[in-house]
Order: C-alpha cells, then sequence, then structure tokens
C-alpha cells in the first residue's frame, strides 16, 4: 500500500475504518438511524458555527457542486461564476447543464480573489440569481476568502454557493460570519474519511429559493429539496449508505478532540513552503496559500510522470499531478487532516528530495531538515 500524501483522498485513521465495518441497520425503515443521521449532521453544523441546516448525500463531493446548481438554477438564469481556479471555473459547466447562463468573473489562477475588483465589478453588473466561489481551489490551492464574498454579494440579494471541499476541517469557516447560502463539502479531505459522501449547509434563503422555483428540479439525486423534511417524514430520498455515515461520525469526532486542529495545518503548512522553497523549488502560487495543500512547479528538465513515478516506484509515497490548464505544470502534496503530520510530511519532502536529485534536478538544501526546524 502506498502512503498517500495526495491533495486528496487523505489517509484515514483506524478508528474510522472500523466505524465503516460495524453491523448495518435497515437505514429506510429504522428509526434510530434517522436519528443517529440527524445527531451527526447536527455535529457539522456546530463544526462550522451556523444554524443553517447541514445534509449528507450519497455520493463524492462533485455530487454537492452540482446538487446546487440543479436545485437553484432555472432555464435562464444568469449565475456569477467567479473563476480564479479550475474547480472555479468548473461551476459554469453545471449552470449550463441546468439551463442557466453562467458569466464568468475571471481573475488569476496565481493569487486569491481581490474582493475590491469583485466590488467595483458588481457596481456595474449584479442581476444574478447567484454566485459560485471556491474556497480552496485544490488544483492550484488557492485560498479565497469566501466569507467576505458572500457578504459583498449578499448586498445585491445575490445568494452565494461556495466549495470548500478541499478547504473545511483544514481551515477555519464560520458560516455564521458569512453568507453563504449553500456550503458543499466532501468526506475525503482534511476530514480524512474515505471518498463517497457529500454534505451541504444550506440556508432558510437557498431553501426559499428552491421552493419558490417555475419549473422543477431538473434532478433526481441531486435534488436538495427532497431532503427538507426527511426527519418528519421520516424517509430519505434514496437509501443512505449507513456504512460510509458511521465512519464520518467517527471522523467527525476525531476532529472535535483534535484542540489545536486549525494551528497545526497552519503550522505544517508554513513550514512545508519554506522547506520547499529553501530547496529552490518554484511554488506555484505567487500568494493565498491554503494551508491544506502546496502546489509546486515540475522543475524544467523533468516531467510530472517521472517525479509521480519514481516517489511512488523508490519510497511508496503517492502525491497528487494536476489535470486541466496546469496538466504536466505542476504536483501537488496533501497536508490535510490525516495527513497533516509532522512526520509524514517531512518523510513526504525528503522522498520528493531523493527522486528530484535522481532525476537530475538541483535542490540546495536538505528540505526535511528545513521542515523540521520551521515547524
Amino acid at each position: 500500500m502506498y502512503k498517500i500524501m495526495t491533495a486528496g483522498p487523505t489517509q484515514v485513521r483506524e478508528n474510522v475504518r472500523m466505524a465503516r465495518s460495524l453491523e448495518c441497520t435497515n437505514p429506510d425503515l429504522d428509526q434510530e438511524f434517522f436519528d443517529f443521521y440527524r445527531e451527526t449532521c447536527g455535529l457539522l453544523s456546530k463544526a462550522l458555527h451556523t444554524e443553517n441546516e447541514a445534509l449528507i448525500l450519497g455520493g463524492e463531493g462533485i455530487l454537492g457542486l452540482e446538487a446546487a446548481c440543479a436545485s437553484l438554477t432555472e432555464p435562464g438564469d444568469r449565475v456569477l461564476v467567479i473563476d480564479n481556479g479550475i474547480f472555479g471555473k468548473g461551476f459554469a459547466d453545471f449552470v449550463r447543464i441546468y439551463g442557466g447562463e453562467p458569466v464568468l468573473f475571471t481573475t488569476d489562477y496565481h493569487r486569491p480573489v481581490e474582493v475590491e475588483a469583485l466590488s467595483t465589478y458588481l457596481e456595474k453588473d449584479h442581476d444574478f440569481k447567484y454566485a459560485t466561489v471556491v474556497h480552496c481551489d485544490t488544483p492550484s490551492g488557492v485560498l479565497n476568502d469566501v466569507e467576505t464574498i458572500s457578504k459583498i454579494l449578499d448586498t445585491y440579494g445575490i445568494m452565494t454557493v461556495a466549495d470548500s471541499v478541499a478547504g473545511m476541517f483544514g481551515e477555519p469557516l464560520n458560516l455564521s460570519d458569512s453568507k453563504i447560502d449553500i456550503l458543499c463539502g466532501g468526506s475525503q479531505k482534511a476530514l480524512s474519511a474515505p471518498p463517497g459522501l457529500t454534505m451541504l449547509w444550506v440556508s432558510d434563503r437557498a431553501f426559499r429559493a428552491m421552493e419558490a422555483r417555475k419549473t422543477p428540479i431538473a434532478s433526481f439525486y441531486a435534488n436538495i429539496l427532497l431532503f427538507k423534511d426527511y426527519y418528519e417524514q421520516k424517509a430519505f430520498p434514496y437509501t443512505m449508505p449507513i456504512s460510509d455515515i458511521k465512519g464520518l461520525r467517527t471522523a467527525l469526532d476525531n476532529f472535535f478532540e483534535d484542540q489545536e486542529v486549525y494551528q497545526r495545518h497552519a503550522r505544517i503548512a508554513d513550514a512545508a513552503r519554506k522547506a520547499l522553497t529553501a530547496g529552490g523549488i518554484k511554488l506555484y502560487l505567487e500568494s493565498g496559500w491554503s494551508n491544506t495543500v502546496t502546489v509546486l512547479e515540475v522543475p524544467e528538465g523533468i516531467t510530472d510522470q517521472q517525479l509521480l513515478y519514481g516517489m511512488e516506484k523508490d519510497y511508496n509515497i503517492m502525491i497528487s499531478g494536476c489535470f486541466d490548464v496546469l496538466a504536466g505544470k505542476v504536483v501537488r502534496i496533501g497536508h490535510m487532516g490525516e495527513n497533516a503530520d509532522p512526520q509524514k510530511v517531512s518523510e513526504t519532502l525528503a522522498a520528493l528530495q531523493g527522486t528530484l536529485e535522481k532525476l537530475g534536478a538541483q535542490v540546495s538544501c536538505d528540505m526535511a531538515d528545513v521542515f523540521q526546524q520551521a515547524i
């Protein structure tokens, strides 16, 4: 088995794996499971400091992004797509699928969205039903101030859909201090549960917008509204993946027990960046680095595939390549959740250096040593 130090999925703790192996009941009929599901959703709301209802959907994190767009978009709706990364741009595809008109606000992928530039743009054009924005755009690792962005959008009555799949539980996020209407998360990133679950936090305003639609939601599986009264009706739209949800609950318990979770992520991310730059490795971003993933440019003279293969073959460590406009240009180290561990990141940096040097690239210091000193 490889040690996965990818930008998600992350390593999974033993107690989470064991929780998923427990005997399961029929989640469609067992009243106790409805209580367990609701309690788990309540913990999700507590974790992000909100009264907004949290929901767990059976499907990998992308399901949440599509479900938000499916549930809000009607034919002809103008939707502002805030694009400063690959996943930011990708929201436009979901808007189009459901008949909306995506309007892209595109900025430099090397830095966060500038809120002043967005404010200036909205002064001229703010006729949008909702806007989409990504908290941590995983391909570049850029971190956007989604709380402030949502407040700016709200001054024009624009709802906010935010993707924090790779941000939440590794980066502080306070929904009560925002105007985010639908927040999307996934089980496999900083929460360190296996892939397969989407988490959504939905505001009353978003539910009202779904109920006020003139046309039906053009999906069943991605229809958030079907979950609105699940507990009162004691009925889910489809059979819940009970074993996955039991694992998620244990991962949530792990999160609440870690009193320094955000400080640990910040410390490790900062030390990793210092080690890489000291070694002469160029980071992709100019600013706005996330504490969950670090993205570095592939040095000239070697390929990303050589680098990834060498780390797997010689060190049994897996990191991430990239795709779309960053395909072949960068590789990514995930230091989120269970991966945000000093020993694991130190070993990854040592393996990265060893692989780079075998491929003929020069590294100007012992990066693992710099990391250990910085941590």
